[in-house]
């Protein structure tokens, strides 16, 4: 009890980059999981397509502030990106395409944050 007595009671605060990184660990779970599932649950791996194309949408708006902090150059990298996502999911949507370059994206920006928060 006197171990407990003095610790945080607090929940840890986490910083914008580790926010990012467990909007995109959940999301890139969660499509995972769906495209594992998919013919059992197709409603589901729509919802997960959804949510991901939400993330970057949301990202793309961010970078196109003009009074976002980031460097130019990874701006219109996000950017792009974000477009890439949306064409990517209308393809796979339409059953052109997979899910396995949104989930690599993905994991490649979760690496970043993960490096540059360390």
């Amino acid at each position: 009890m006197a171990r407990t007595a003095y610790s945080n009671t607090t929940a840890p605060i986490r910083t914008p980059r580790g926010t990012e990184y467990e909007a995109f660990a959940r999301i890139t779970h969660r499509l995972r999981q769906a495209s594992e599932d998919k013919k059992t649950s197709y409603p589901d791996y729509v919802k997960a397509l959804y949510d991901n194309r939400r993330l970057w949408t949301l990202l793309a708006s961010s970078v196109a502030d003009k009074d976002n902090q980031l460097p130019k150059e990874l701006r219109a990298k996000i950017f792009y990106l974000a477009q890439f996502t949306a064409q990517h999911t209308s393809a796979i949507l339409s059953k052109k395409a997979n899910e396995t370059a949104l989930i690599d994206i993905n994991t490649a920006i979760m690496r970043g944050l993960h490096r540059e928060g360390q």
